[in-house]
């Protein structure tokens, strides 16, 4: 009787511990160390496709040279942080929100366009000794080796060109290495990925923008632009592109995510998807109707944040804090990220992957909140087995080598 009880428990636990780890995400496996990650991490080359950060340099009184805390200072990156977390640099972009497209628009959005040039350019003027300006793939390993952060410059939606292809060359000469279409809203350039389709993918414009591009040798970035805007670029462009952060539409079926028969197409034609960690691409996440209310109130109290006083942004920035705390947010999780970034590099391979969290931008998840943690992704490719080399090709490798295809495209 004792032994049948004895071998129905252990079929009980058994069954229990199975059961388990069924649950558990298929890339849950013994971690390495703390100490043998972040060894890792520091032996090789970590650059982030893109880093909002400008928009926050921008902001009066912020200091990217000082500690901040991310819960309360909304900020995720700054010099120290890149120090703990091991981020070398990467892709500083020229973000500009899309406004109108009238006359006074887009006059409007080449002023704040250039702006925004001006604020990465000065932030690389004060402090030469901790940033350096990189215009080559080469010149990355040479501004980490001395110890500084690498500054790639990138444009997040054209509208500041302001229907002016030939403005394209302006921004190559400030340092630009990169630049997207389109962002929330359909453009002159291009149709969004997030709304109402105009064009049918690229504009007339737009075609004329992926050429300019090739000339200059600026890599092109499909990031928020349509399915349609992916498969002429593809066909188009005389070199590789990259979507610069961006996610995986198998595991979460959002417009902003590719499908695998595109992540496969941009694989053949050399390109790279970056994995993004804007929580909302991961994963569905349904807010409080009381969060979203008290969002939406504190929002129409302060409309044009950007352009507001010192101390209207810390007014804004304590209420947003207390509204978190009373109203806590719905997150994706580390565990969501990663669900991402094994399916695109089991699909398609560690060539064709690197890392673009969408700093200062939305991205962020549980465990993964600012660029102090970045290391962790280092962490879990070794626990999935995957070696420096592939590690390396991931986080700055492989968009190092799509850069150095475009260069190579546009001396010819």
């Amino acid at each position: 009787m004792r032994a049948h009880a004895l071998r129905q428990a252990s079929f009980v636990f058994a069954s229990v511990s199975f059961a388990a780890l069924l649950c558990q995400p298929a890339f849950a496996k013994t971690l390495p160390t703390e100490r043998a990650a972040r060894a890792l991490h520091e032996r090789i080359l970590t650059l982030d496709t893109h880093l909002d950060t400008p928009a926050v340099v921008a902001r009066p009184g912020f200091d990217i040279l000082k500690h901040n805390d991310w819960k309360t200072a909304f900020a995720q990156v700054d010099v120290p942080r890149m120090k703990e977390g091991g981020l070398d640099g990467g892709f500083w972009v020229i973000y500009t929100a899309q406004g109108p497209r009238t006359p006074e628009g887009l006059n409007a959005a080449r002023d704040a366009g250039l702006m925004r040039a001006v604020v990465i350019r000065e932030m690389l003027a004060r402090s030469p000794k901790v940033f350096g300006l990189a215009l080559k793939a080469d010149d990355a390993a040479k501004i980490a080796a001395e110890g500084k952060r690498v500054v790639f410059m990138s444009i997040e939606n054209s509208y500041p060109l302001a229907k002016d292809v030939s403005l394209l060359q302006t921004y190559y000469k400030l340092g630009v290495r990169l630049v997207g279409p389109v962002h929330f809203a359909t453009n002159d350039w291009a149709d969004s990925s997030t709304d109402k389709a105009e064009w049918g993918g690229l504009s007339p414009l737009g075609k004329q923008l992926v050429a300019e591009a090739n000339r200059l040798g600026m890599i092109l970035d499909q990031s928020h632009a349509s399915d349609l805007v992916l498969d002429q670029m593809l066909e188009l462009s005389t070199a590789p592109i990259i979507a610069s952060h961006s996610g995986c539409k198998a595991i979460y079926d959002h417009p902003r995510n590719l499908d695998d028969d595109r992540l496969k197409a941009l694989a053949e034609k050399g390109g790279v998807i970056q994995m993004n960690a804007f929580g909302a691409y991961l994963k569905a996440l349904p807010q409080s109707p009381e969060r979203r209310e008290a969002l939406a109130k504190l929002s129409a109290a302060y409309p044009n944040l950007a352009s507001r006083s010192q101390a209207d942004q810390e007014a804004f920035r304590q209420a947003r804090v207390r509204l978190d705390a009373e109203f806590p947010e719905n997150r994706a999780t580390f565990d969501d990220f990663m669900a991402h970034l094994l399916h695109a590099i089991r699909l398609i391979g560690v060539d064709h992957v690197g890392i673009g969290l969408d700093w200062d931008g939305g991205g962020g998840v549980v465990g993964l909140e600012d660029a102090s943690k970045v290391w962790k992704i280092t962490q879990a490719l070794m626990a999935e087995g995957y070696s420096e080399e592939d590690i390396a090709k991931i986080w700055g490798g492989n968009v190092l080598r799509v850069m150095r295809e475009v260069e190579a495209k546009a001396q010819k």
